[in-house]
């Protein structure tokens, strides 16, 4: 394999990553690096394509707590909560006999109105079936890399129990990693046994994935997998179980948003105090930058790039393809179904100031920030927030 050289990469990341050339606009230098080998492996490489599995390095302390001492009330409660919400795929919670067929022509999986294609004079001269083909595959897009994130987040579980400094904390994350282990089980199985299809993880996705999982930081690991990536997953969740026909992926989504809403609670509650009483100015702001720049890749991490070679290769070129989608009222009801719940939480953390406000309102998404804050409602009422 020819290595390119340093500015051939930066070409290919600015075609292939607008993030790339956005971050060097902003001076955001240092952000840049520490995603520049994701973003060679991810973007460029595209390795993880074809392949059955990656190998990422992780690079973090181990925080050994000989005291053993519980001070830490919010948290032992969200403890005690987590063990009373368990549940298994396999014990009854959830009815796997209900049957839906995804290709019911007559009652959709999901709306067209959330199939990008269906405003194009295309959509209407396919026959029904091959509508319920795209539809069925647009799902199973979407929740294959939901699927991807949750193995993400198990790992990154896994690691933020071992360094993060409070026992009630460690305690959580060990219920966090058995909840992250049951939804990868149920969404793996209800792809393969209800939808048939999985797709491959997207770029935007494992760049992101692979920079958390290599950061040395406890808390940038944090901030990515349970503020931004889990509380993306939440607003993913309410949001499918809005609009989808199927009963039992309903069902599973009730009991997940469950979990997710936990995990995030555990995020803020963790986060804010640490940057409260641990971190200088300055290490705010770059945490402040970073969760902008992770807002940026999980907006376009849904552009649906398989979707479009597999069916509009021939009527779209990338770049059209790329606007069209991002128009789209998926991806309008995609930000704010994710958005809604997730910029409450940074302004929580102190990660929503003045100074980042602009880039925000920038991509639109900006008049979010009086949303709820999900990290204090219940199950009940984070399903019932309008989308």
């Amino acid at each position: 394999m020819t290595v390119p050289s340093f500015s051939q990469l930066l070409l290919s990341l600015e075609r292939n990553w607008p993030m790339a050339s956005e971050a060097v606009a902003r001076g955001n230098i240092k952000m840049l690096k520490s995603f520049l080998g994701p973003a060679y492996r991810g973007f460029l490489l595209q390795s993880f394509k074809g392949a059955d599995k990656s190998i990422m390095t992780a690079n973090h302390q181990v925080l050994y707590d000989w005291n053993y001492l519980r001070q830490y009330p919010a948290m032992s409660k969200l403890y005690e909560a987590a063990k009373s919400g368990q549940w298994a795929a396999d014990d009854g919670t959830i009815n796997w006999s209900q049957s839906f067929d995804p290709l019911n022509t007559h009652t959709p999986i999901v709306p067209d109105i959330y199939c990008p294609a269906s405003i194009l004079p295309i959509w209407t001269k396919q026959s029904g079936l091959e509508r319920a083909t795209q539809r069925r595959a647009m799902l199973s897009w979407i929740l294959s890399q939901i699927l991807h994130g949750e193995q993400g987040a198990l790992y990154g579980a896994a690691q933020v129990l071992q360094a993060v400094p409070w026992f009630d904390g460690k305690l959580f994350g060990a219920t966090q990693v058995v909840d992250e282990a049951r939804h990868i089980e149920v969404f793996h199985r209800y792809l393969d046994e209800k939808l048939g299809r999985r797709y491959e993880i997207n770029e935007n996705l494992y760049v992101l994935s692979e920079a958390l999982v290599a950061d040395s930081r406890w808390d940038v690991k944090f901030l990515g997998m349970q503020i931004m990536i889990e509380g993306f997953g939440l607003g993913a969740f309410t949001m499918i179980r809005s609009f989808t026909a199927d009963p039992l992926l309903r069902d599973i989504l009730k009991y997940i948003v469950a979990d997710e809403a936990r995990h995030v609670s555990y995020g803020v509650l963790a986060l804010q105090r640490f940057y409260e009483t641990e971190l200088n100015e300055k290490e705010r702001a770059e945490r402040e930058d970073l969760a902008f720049e992770i807002s940026l890749l999980l907006q376009r991490r849904f552009l649906m790039h398989d979707l479009y070679e597999e069916y509009y290769g021939n009527y779209f070129n990338l770049k059209e393809w790329n606007k069209f989608a991002m128009d789209s009222e998926l991806m309008r009801f995609f930000r704010r179904a994710m958005f809604r719940l997730l910029i409450p939480n940074l302004k929580r953390l102190g990660l929503f100031t003045e100074r980042i406000r602009p880039r925000y309102a920038e991509i639109g998404i900006v008049n979010y920030e009086t949303g709820p804050q999900m990290s204090e409602m219940t199950n009940e009422e984070i399903m019932a927030v309008p989308v």
